[in-house]
């Protein structure tokens, strides 16, 4: 079966999960049977979905029109025969209880037809053994979307012992016009990549805990502002459902042996129901507290080594056991966790040496199994003392992780923000790598232009990385510095000697529209949006945009932008001379390698020293005057210009060689 060969899926279980992948589907196009055992929950599935395509509509992430086709193609069902019979793939979404599963199966079986894909979305029990209540084990396989489905991007698409990679390949194309980031599992092994980072991650943090190591606010103040994860261990706990977290331990704990022993506290928790967000008290009290409020100052050496060694033990397992390998591990965890960046790369950037000899002293002390050190972590420790390979890449032996670099011809260097997960926010990471890329580019003798535009659809940038900045809010120097490090970033950008083009699809906003300021010239798609919101945070634009802003597009819209903090949509950013062009969605990445392709065909030193008067006769026009006379004359003096004269009077295009 192709892609092009499913017309029908069929959902099995229309709850939070369920009726969330049926929606996915529709809005990508393919008839849905979601099915439920009662009238009541497919139609309670159904409303729900009803609901949320109203919002996206509502915020205009779908035209009303779309959002009623989608809805259209939904039907709700009870009946398994009406629900399965034609359907092409089943993507079952019951409990998660292997018994419950057992008789959705046996009953599913007998009901679709030979050539329908099943996949499964469970979360941690096993794929292989799931497939065995089944006569098609080759065309099973895992499927597990992230709550809710909607808005999470990633798809884990995990082989079963007996899954066909035609059935595996089938899936991730599926996941993949679904609008999500499939990430292939290799091997059916317990929490797959996600939970298998995130839950021993959380368990260990109760352990911390509960062995008078730490305190619930010294955990979680190390997780969220040292380590730089999204949330606090225990918040998350929280917000996950200590019940679940508990749940997928115990099992992992069944299959993978005392290692993964729950501990205590977290058991504890769940027998008081103290389940996090959901009853309203978990490690934090929700009704009568005041929730997660976290310190930004009580971090702890300890906590940060036992909890990044727990992370890289889990990923030596992952990747020794050829469950997945580094790139894949990151890639998960950043799209299904939100992960700034990846457990292996914090793994390495901490020194699997110290992380070793941590999980050793540890084991030494306590004797429990979770500390054992796996074998892949003691050898790639020994002899490579990291998890990735130390490759060179093809710009000068630098190896970016926030951004790339793309070379895709007509003397056009092409610089893209490499954060889909985090919507391109600009991290100091970022500010360090721009900076890079920018004298990399302007010192290859190849590259006359420079195009910056942001990976994938929903944003160019969506501003600076808010949770590291709240990290440095409790040190005005610190914010400071991090204020003059992207205003001498941007700066650089900005007096590039060679003509820069900002690409910009979906949001542009903060520190991304401050960015974008930097360039030269700006196309953008229809959808995009751009604001300054900081006053809303109490904040001014830092990275140069109270002074940038106002050179680009006057006075009086630079204040009306920044004051008011308002979103304004890409025609009026037209309007207001900010924006060259707009585009529709699909032309946007084509229109602006064109405009950056044009700039680059032009002659190169006059390019550049017209760069430079204008930016020198920003605030003085005497000094621009100035350098634009000095300029003129050498200009007079170059092969380039002989070959503009030439070209023009016989009607033909200069090529410009910058002599």
């Amino acid at each position: 079966m192709e892609l092009d060969d499913i017309n029908t899926i069929a959902v099995l279980g229309a709850g939070n999960m369920g009726h969330g992948i049926a929606e996915v589907a529709a809005m990508a196009g393919y008839d849905v049977n979601m099915r439920d055992i009662k009238e009541e929950f497919v139609q309670d599935g159904y409303d729900q979905i009803e609901w949320s395509l109203n919002k996206l509509a509502e915020n205009d992430q779908l035209s009303e029109e779309e959002a009623d086709a989608a809805l259209e193609r939904v039907t709700p069902l009870v009946d398994m025969e009406e629900a399965c019979g034609n359907a092409d793939v089943v993507i079952e979404a019951v409990p998660e209880k292997m018994e419950i599963k057992q008789d959705v199966y046996e009953e599913l079986e007998a009901a679709a037809p030979d050539r329908a894909i099943f996949a499964t979305n469970t979360s941690s029990l096993s794929i292989t053994d799931l497939a065995e209540f089944t006569d098609r084990p080759e065309q099973f396989c895992g499927m597990h979307f992230f709550n809710p489905p909607v808005r999470m991007p990633l798809v884990e698409v995990i082989s079963g012992a007996e899954s066909d990679e035609e059935t595996l390949d089938l899936i991730e194309d599926l996941a993949a016009d679904f609008d999500k980031s499939p990430v292939r599992v290799h091997k059916d092994s317990p929490g797959f990549i996600v939970n298998r980072i995130l839950v021993p991650l959380m368990n260990e943090a109760c352990w911390l805990v509960h062995e008078d190591e730490a305190t619930i606010a010294e955990v979680d103040s190390t997780t969220k502002y040292d380590m730089g994860l999204p949330m606090g261990s225990f918040e998350l706990g929280d917000q996950v459902g200590n019940d679940i977290s508990y749940h997928v331990l115990d099992y992992m704990h069944d299959v993978l042996g005392d290692a993964y022993e729950p501990c205590p506290l977290l058991e504890e928790k769940v027998e008081n129901e103290e389940l996090g967000k959901k009853t309203g008290k978990g490690f934090y009290d929700y009704e009568d507290g005041e929730g997660a409020e976290i310190p930004t100052d009580e971090q702890s050496d300890l906590v940060k080594e036992r909890l990044t060694a727990t992370m890289a033990n889990e990923v030596a397992k992952l990747i020794g056991g050829d469950v997945a390998p580094p790139e894949s591990i990151d890639e998960a965890t950043k799209l299904g966790a939100g992960f700034p960046d990846g457990p292996v790369k914090l793994a390495d950037e901490f020194g699997l040496e110290t992380v070793l000899e941590a999980l050793e002293e540890a084991h030494e002390k306590t004797g429990h199994e979770r500390y054992e050190p796996a074998d892949y972590l003691q050898e790639r420790a020994e002899e490579v003392g990291s998890f990735y390979e130390a490759d060179e890449d093809e710009d000068g032996g630098v190896e970016f992780e926030a951004i790339r670099i793309e070379h895709p011809g007509e003397m056009v260097g092409h610089i893209v923000l490499d954060r889909p997960h985090r919507m391109n926010t600009i991290s100091g990471e970022l500010l360090d790598e721009l900076s890079e890329a920018v004298d990399i580019l302007e010192e290859d003798d190849e590259v006359r232009s420079i195009l910056i535009t942001g990976e994938g659809d929903r944003a160019f940038s969506a501003g600076a990385d808010v949770q590291s900045m709240a990290a440095g809010g409790a040190d005005p120097l610190g914010a400071v510095e991090l204020s003059k490090k992207g205003q001498s970033t941007f700066g650089k950008l900005e007096a590039a000697d060679i003509p820069v083009v900002a690409g910009i699809d979906g949001y542009c906003l903060g520190g991304g529209m401050e960015l974008s300021t930097c360039a030269d010239i700006r196309v953008a798609s229809e959808r995009s949006q751009f604001g300054q919101p900081e006053l809303d945070l109490g904040l001014i634009p830092g990275w140069g945009g109270t002074q940038r802003l106002a050179n680009v597009i006057g006075e009086g819209p630079a204040k009306e932008i920044i004051l008011t903090a308002d979103r304004y949509e890409a025609d009026e950013m037209k309007r207001f001379g900010f924006v060259t062009d707009v585009v529709d969605n699909a032309d946007l990445e084509e229109r602006a390698f064109e405009l950056a392709a044009d700039l680059a065909g032009g002659p190169p030193i006059a390019t550049k020293y017209t760069k430079r008067a204008m930016l020198a006769g920003r605030h003085d026009t005497d000094a621009g005057l100035e350098y634009e006379a000095a300029a003129f004359g050498q200009l007079m003096a170059t092969d380039d210009l002989m070959e503009g004269i030439t070209a023009f009077m016989g009607d033909e295009d200069p090529e410009f060689e910058g002599k």
